[in-house]
């Protein structure tokens, strides 16, 4: 038998898996062909498209995922099963350091005092101790419970902190798709107030400088009707109900937002998705950027409205 001149470490002849230590910071791709001669570029690439490799205790999938030294990269002989679903929420994206998610609408981002009911943070905390029962998840920010779309957890207090510490500089983008009462005069504009809470925990705006957290808004109108408006809005600051305080200011409150003054409902659930997320990673330095599609709901109504 013709053996190639070199080879692995570790010989995977009766090994179900085969594990192989980072001793240097690398990228996936290059390590696993360094470290497995023997088997092709289209042989490795095919190990990672059927969810063969796993680093650490996290399945990857991503050719240039980043490894750090002490970490341990798994080659698995048999395909992986596919990742839990969730009910309510996708895994959009997961490494050594953080988790992205799309939320359903109607979803909790964690418990509160009054509803101890399942909470994306709850099923992600289950989720990463199934691989380790120590491991732990820690909430970077929060979507409220009638908002879909992307939100983010770390996977350490430490990359909390970083990412919670310097949110506006690490945030390169939020973006989200709301749909609204009304139509606009004008396809785009900017809302600025200062942002405060009353006893009954509802936001609202002061015009008054800092009376309040600033809040800057800014939109544009994407589709229109008479009744029902399209539009992506971008923060540039992120504070607690903005979207929906500052679309009632402007007289075009969220549909299905009562607490902030919508009187129709008409896909059932509030008009606000988060759908793009863009940030600088916290360890790697790299900027990653999520999107999601504009929900089919939001479209349909126009297409069910439309020519009156």
């Amino acid at each position: 038998m013709k053996y190639p001149q070199k080879k692995s470490e570790i010989s995977p002849a009766k090994l179900k898996e085969i594990a192989v230590k980072v001793t240097g910071p690398t990228e996936l791709m290059k390590f696993l062909i360094d470290k497995f001669p023997e088997k092709s570029r289209t042989t490795i690439k095919s190990m990672l498209a059927h969810k063969q490799v796993t680093v650490d205790d996290m399945i990857t999938t991503k050719f240039d995922f980043p490894l750090k030294r002490g970490q341990t990269v798994f080659l698995n002989k048999k395909k992986s099963e596919e990742k839990q679903r969730f009910r309510g929420l996708r895994i959009v994206h997961e490494d050594a350091d953080l988790i992205v998610i799309d939320k359903a609408s109607g979803l909790l981002s964690m418990a509160s005092e009054t509803e101890k009911l399942k909470t994306a943070y709850s099923m992600l905390s289950e989720y990463v101790k199934k691989f380790n029962p120590k491991n732990l998840i820690f909430i970077v920010h929060r979507l409220d419970r009638d908002t879909s779309g992307l939100m983010m957890f770390a996977k350490s207090k430490n990359v909390q902190e970083i990412l919670q510490k310097d949110w506006n500089e690490s945030v390169i983008e939020r973006s989200y798709v709301v749909v609204v009462e009304g139509a606009f005069e004008k396809p785009e504009g900017t809302v600025t107030s200062w942002l405060k809470e009353n006893k009954a925990l509802v936001m609202f705006s002061s015009q008054t400088p800092d009376d309040g957290q600033k809040a800057i808004t800014h939109y544009k109108v994407l589709k229109s009707d008479k009744l029902f408006s399209l539009l992506e809005v971008k923060l540039e600051t992120g504070r607690k109900n903005q979207i929906r305080v500052h679309m009632k200011d402007i007289g075009h409150p969220v549909t299905g937002d009562k607490k902030y003054g919508a009187k129709l409902n008409p896909i059932g659930q509030m008009g606000l998705h988060a759908r793009v997320l863009a940030f600088k990673h916290p360890v790697t330095g790299r900027t990653l950027r999520f999107d999601t599609p504009i929900p089919a709901k939001f479209l349909k109504i126009f297409r069910s409205f439309k020519g009156e």
